[in-house]
């Protein structure tokens, strides 16, 4: 284990901060090389915003990575480096270190005597004690939380919550449960209550058997935890009864017209403009394609001439939207939105000169572009884009043109360049 408590705090912060909504084979690689880069606080506080959005790129949620940059240099600054050593001062102190991220580093780096509450967590509890309750509702996360500062192990509290916790990552998991592994069956009401089910079963071939209860009795009455008379135990369901969640809303529909600006860069390689978005909101500080929000209901032309009006505003120079080429859809979803990219390309003529007022904005080869801060919706439109160009290239049957050849004449500026139509039409200079 890491001698020194910061950086074993903030090692600990690094990996809860990367696994929120992340599973663990996705976030070994990330953490790795985020760890190499910045071993400790100090070198993350050192870092731009850029680099960081660069190495969290495909890792989604990305507000989580310019929290944890905006965390360490607060804790640089105005902490004298010092990690806060408790859940109460961690939740307080540093922007978006929640309860549960501020738990398990103080109880894992800290020892400090304090439960943690997460979603596998709140699975083993719902099952040990049969909570038929919505689970993700406040009034039992509250008692969740309180059920878990009681069991902690005062002695060994970081080592008691990793282990729930992987009990509920590897054991007690949402589907086919291996209750018959579990160290803790013996006290689970949800297993007892399967196995009396059995022996219910088992006994009704013989006689009279006793009633099984709906679910254990837990002696208070009208309890707030148990499972409203709607929804009844399903003996199907077995131990996965628990836990009970509430309906998800289904995710906004969103529709986004997108362009892929091109150009040919020197040696005939192609370029392509990404802007930045903003700092803040959905993937706040990421590079993109020239993209503009449309309504749901717009027909293709308009969609097409709105975009259009949205390139000539940010260019400075008109833009025709029969020129802007369809190409395709993308669909990406996000947690709570499910978003279409309606795809267009748009090749130019040399460099386009931009309002410094406006988003920043690059030229960028393929290779530049992946090595970029883009997520990966952004991504899939380059994938649609490049699968078109080569549908394109590919060579018409009986065709006696080789494959490779380069188009060259008056106009070029780079040996190998393809020409534009607009040169390629043009009148020869006289000699």
């Amino acid at each position: 284990m890491e001698p020194d408590a910061d950086r074993r705090g903030y090692a600990v912060w690094v990996s809860e901060i990367m696994l929120q909504q992340t599973q663990v084979a996705t976030v070994i690689d990330y953490y790795n090389r985020w760890m190499q880069k910045w071993p400790t606080l100090q070198a993350l506080a050192q870092a731009s915003l850029e680099e960081v959005n660069e190495l969290w790129a495909g890792l989604g949620y990305y507000s989580r990575g310019k929290r944890l940059q905006e965390a360490a240099r607060k804790v640089v600054s105005e902490l004298a480096g010092r990690m806060p050593r408790t859940a109460e001062d961690l939740q307080k102190l540093l922007p978006g270190v929640g309860r549960y991220t501020a738990g398990a580093i103080a109880s894992i780096s800290y020892g400090q005597a304090t439960g943690v509450v997460d979603g596998n967590v709140i699975r083993v509890l719902c099952r040990l004690r049969c909570i038929g309750a919505d689970s993700s509702s406040p009034a039992v996360i509250d008692q969740l939380w309180d059920m878990a500062n009681v069991l902690v192990d005062k002695s060994r509290p970081g080592d008691f919550n990793q282990a729930l916790m992987e009990l509920g990552a590897t054991v007690c998991v949402p589907k086919a449960p291996l209750c018959g592994e579990c160290p803790v069956k013996q006290h689970c009401q949800a297993w007892r209550r399967v196995e009396k089910e059995l022996a219910f079963t088992s006994q009704k071939l013989f006689g009279n058997p006793p009633k099984v209860p709906d679910v254990e009795d837990c002696g208070v009455g009208d309890c707030p935890l148990c499972p409203p008379a709607t929804e009844p135990w399903d003996s199907s369901l077995g131990v996965t009864n628990f836990p009970r969640k509430a309906a998800k809303k289904p995710p906004r529909a969103m529709r986004t017209a997108t362009c892929v600006l091109e150009r040919r860069g020197c040696h005939g390689a192609p370029e392509y403009l990404i802007v930045q978005r903003p700092s803040s909101g959905l993937l706040a500080g990421l590079w993109e394609f020239p993209s503009l929000p449309l309504a749901q209901d717009l027909q293709k032309e308009r969609e097409r001439e709105e975009l259009a009006d949205h390139l000539q505003a940010w260019m400075g120079r008109p833009v025709a939207a029969k020129g802007l080429r369809f190409i395709g859809e993308v669909i990406h979803i996000f947690s709570h939105i499910h978003q279409t990219y309606v795809v267009y390309s748009l090749p130019l003529d040399g460099d386009v000169t931009l309002d410094p007022a406006l988003s920043p904005s690059r030229w960028v080869t393929e290779n530049e572009f992946h090595a970029s801060a883009v997520s990966t919706a952004m991504k899939k439109v380059l994938k649609v884009h490049e699968k078109q160009r080569r549908q394109e290239s590919s060579p018409v049957k009986g065709s006696k043109r080789k494959r490779g050849a380069k188009a060259q004449g008056a106009g070029s500026t780079c040996p190998g360049t393809q020409l534009s139509l607009h040169a390629f039409l043009r009148a020869p200079t006289a000699p």
